[in-house]
């Protein structure tokens, strides 16, 4: 065993143990503890918390490894990923936490009292989740095997239990401190490598390597897309939409505002939030931008394969030992390897919470037993996926989850929470035109192209959120206004409570 694959197994054991220790049992003492974490969450824990959970597998790793492979492309995810909350932030953050419920189907039985659409809801919530954990697992089989040595089950299976434990002990009050701390320790084990890397590179007048023969500005320059300005127009804004609109259908992200005291609470945590990743994401940018200098792109791929690497998401983890030598190398190599640990745990503990979270409130009386039950689930089927499966480049797995649920959850949520005229029909239409669509479109994507880049008309199939996020928003609306189907009765009322500011709590107290 090599002194890197030593140091990195001990910084993911390090991390592992972490949030072991922050999970604790005890924590969470009743149902609401362990469903919304009693609504007592402040908003700068709250925030750090959605920002450990958010920041995934795509955001570490993949982020780095797209501009490697594909230049401004790349830029586009951060951009999307941090824009989304801003649409949450104006539009939703407040009225869903009003609105009082634990999960999405929750919220979309007091906006409409439809079965149907309940069963619905509960069925893309709890797919998007399992999609959304996969890549999570993937993650952490290519960050162990290529740094780690370790075979390919090791990280999936180490994710997992790990992440069981925090979630059957103590359900979303553990997951909230365990998350608010990853985040810190995700940007440290970015951010110490940048200035380590940039100060080294920085030192030299060039690179000594044969990729490498030009000043920043020539090699920035090849960041530029090249090809069909349609094709690149059509990719850019397709993948920016899914991000964007995306977000408002992540369930382990909306159920984060059902744990603040209110609704102005909700507002504060957006806006805290939107800042740590502003903070973060310029880590893996600027990361990737030096791989690109590093390698250079004609050998990006064949550079990082014989450096022992699976693909471009080991970009970050491999940029160490192009820059530096011996103990250096392996300790940053480490350093990164434990932040990327501690994307995966944060990432699927959050998942895990919000699919068992619905699994128990559908099928187990919404018990914390049955919240347990619903956790084994969540994370069963993406282990057994995500072991029997080959992985795809991480960004790209999860902004197809992003189109999914920016194409099946986000109308609804928008209109369900802005437009008094949808109707349940309506809802129901929408929800299954955008699942079907997205999904379809991105399934034969893959099946007649590789990557998330193609020519021509085939990208609208592998990035189809430029025409299926619209489709649905239409069909809503259409069937909704033309319908044979009437809004709610009860409208008006669930409106006046999603849009009433609450009086403050210690008003209440006098």
């Amino acid at each position: 065993m090599t002194g890197e694959q030593i140091t990195v197994l001990f910084a993911v054991g390090a991390v592992c143990a972490l949030t072991l220790l922050l999970g604790s049992p005890g924590l969470s003492r009743s149902t609401s503890d362990f469903f919304v974490a009693s609504r007592r969450v402040p908003p700068w824990m709250n925030a750090s918390a959605i920002a450990g959970e958010f920041l995934s597998a795509a955001s570490f790793l993949g982020v780095a490894g797209l501009i490697l492979a594909h230049g401004t492309y790349g830029l586009w995810f951060p951009v999307g990923y941090t824009a989304g909350f801003l649409i949450l932030l104006l539009f939703m953050a407040a009225p869903l936490r009003r609105s009082g419920a634990y999960t999405l189907p929750d919220f979309v039985v007091l906006r409409f009292r439809s079965a149907l659409m309940r069963r619905m809801t509960v069925i893309v919530v709890v797919a998007a989740g399992w999609l959304y954990i996969v890549p999570q697992l993937h993650g952490a089989s290519i960050a162990l095997s290529a740094t780690g040595g370790a075979p390919g089950w090791v990280g999936p299976l180490l994710v997992s239990l790990v992440v069981l434990f925090v979630v059957l002990t103590g359900g979303m009050r553990s997951v909230t401190l365990a998350q608010a701390v990853q985040y810190w320790v995700k940007l440290t084990a970015l951010l110490v490598p940048t200035v380590f890397i940039l100060l080294q590179v920085g030192l030299w007048d060039r690179l000594q390597l044969p990729a490498f023969d030009g000043a920043w500005s020539t090699s920035l320059a090849a960041l530029g897309p090249a090809g069909d300005p349609w094709a690149e127009f059509s990719r850019s804004t397709s993948v920016l939409l899914a991000l964007m609109m995306g977000t408002l259908g992540l369930p382990h992200v909306l159920v984060r505002f059902y744990t603040n005291p209110d609704g102005a609470a909700a507002r504060r945590t957006t806006t805290v939030l939107m800042g740590l990743l502003v903070l973060f994401y310029l880590l893996p940018v600027v990361l990737g931008v030096v791989a690109r200098l590093v390698w250079g792109t004609p050998a990006a791929a064949g550079e990082i394969a014989r450096s022992g690497g699976l693909s471009h998401d080991t970009a970050i983890l491999r940029l160490p030992a192009a820059v530096f030598d011996g103990l250096s190398s392996d300790l940053l190599t480490a350093l990164i390897a434990g932040g990327a640990f501690a994307a995966f745990l944060s990432t699927t503990s959050g998942l895990v919470v919000s699919v068992s979270g619905v699994l128990s409130q559908e099928f187990f009386s919404g018990t914390v037993r049955g919240f347990r039950l619903g956790a084994l689930l969540a994370i069963a089927v993406p282990l057994a996926v995500g072991t029997a499966t080959s992985e795809l480049a991480l960004a790209g797995a999860v902004a197809m989850v992003f189109t999914f649920t920016a194409s099946a959850l986000a109308p609804v949520m928008l209109l369900g929470v802005w437009w008094r005229g949808l109707t349940a029909q309506g809802a129901i239409w929408g929800m299954a035109v955008g699942a079907v669509s997205s999904l379809t479109a991105q399934v034969l994507g893959l099946a007649l192209g590789e990557g998330p880049v193609q020519p021509g008309a085939l990208q609208l199939l592998v990035s189809p959120a430029l025409w299926c996020v619209p489709l649905a928003f239409v069909v809503t609306v259409v069937v909704s206004r033309f319908g044979r189907g009437q809004p709610p009765a009860h409208t008006d009322a669930v409106m006046l409570r999603l849009h009433t500011p609450e009086v403050p709590a210690r008003r209440d107290r006098r």
